[in-house]
């Protein structure tokens, strides 16, 4: 079939099944199967649905949307590798509603273990933020080791900071220091957003910084022997927690309508390491 159209009746059939709960990953397949192309598939759903959450946003008054870091900018489907600028990564999952992506051999095994005995020696008690007073505070959702790394601190934080940059098209400078965290057998994080909420009265603080966060890339350093997983339940998604991977997620708005609530699942059996890097609207300093 050449030269499909995108009728009125095709978005509007989008938006209903948006409307019942339908992910958008098995709409796509459903219209491939009655034989819409790809990319027009791609294309139709992407617009439609950026319109109907606009929409329904606006109904609720919610926050505006804003630009977010974005691995393949414009419509058309997600490639099997990407170019990370100094090396191919492979797209293990893309989903588009929440926005994530699961890259395989974002890290060599060399780089993660590097990684993990440079930040061993400085690990402590891993604390959150506070938006209620935008101080920094140990909290019991949140059982791991930690510490930060400045942004550019050593020529291996430069290169994967380089590395993420390239690859969701994002300003290195838009970008915290990276933060490594150790699970040990039972630790978890409880499922939460990254986002800082505007609600609470040390946001704007906090926010002084760079703005909101708006995108995050979390890299396994090594592989559990059972659990930890990254889990979404919003969606009803979990990613393992594979040495070398790493999960990319985006949030348009400081909303739960952006669907990234997300969690770390407790380790089971083994250690679980992770380095995170959050980016921001702005320059963060």
């Amino acid at each position: 079939m050449s030269a499909q159209a995108i009728t009125p009746e095709l978005r509007q059939w989008i938006i209903e099944q948006a409307r019942a709960g339908v992910q958008p990953e098995a709409v796509l397949a459903s219209m491939k199967t009655s034989g819409w192309q790809e990319d027009v598939a791609i294309a139709a759903l992407e617009d439609t649905l950026r319109g109907f959450l606009d929409e329904r946003a606006t109904a609720n008054r919610l926050p505006d949307p804003v630009p977010v870091p974005e691995p393949l900018p414009g419509a058309g489907g997600m490639p099997a590798r990407l170019w990370a600028g100094d090396r191919e990564v492979d797209v293990v999952l893309s989903m588009h509603n929440p926005r994530v992506v699961v890259f395989g051999n974002f890290m060599t095994h060399a780089e993660c273990d590097e990684l993990m005995e440079l930040a061993g020696r400085r690990l402590a008690r891993s604390e959150t933020v506070q938006t209620d007073t935008g101080a920094s505070e140990v909290n019991a959702a949140r059982t791991s080791d930690g510490m930060f790394f400045e942004r550019g601190e050593n020529p291996l934080c430069q290169r994967i900071e380089a590395r993420i940059a390239a690859l969701v098209n994002w300003p290195v400078e838009n970008g915290e220091g990276i933060q490594i965290l150790r699970y040990r057998p039972g630790a978890e994080y409880k499922p939460h957003y990254d986002y800082f909420d505007p609600a609470q009265p040390g946001t704007p603080t906090i926010l002084k910084r760079g703005g909101q966060r708006v995108g995050t890339v979390v890299m396994y350093l090594n592989t559990p022997k059972v659990g930890g997983g990254t889990t979404f339940p919003d969606v009803q998604l979990e990613v393992a927690p594979v040495k070398g991977h790493a999960v990319f997620f985006s949030y348009d708005r400081a909303h739960p309508s952006s669907r990234t609530l997300h969690g770390g699942a407790p380790v089971v059996e083994g250690e679980k390491w992770v380095a995170t890097k959050w980016m921001r609207e702005g320059v963060f300093r």
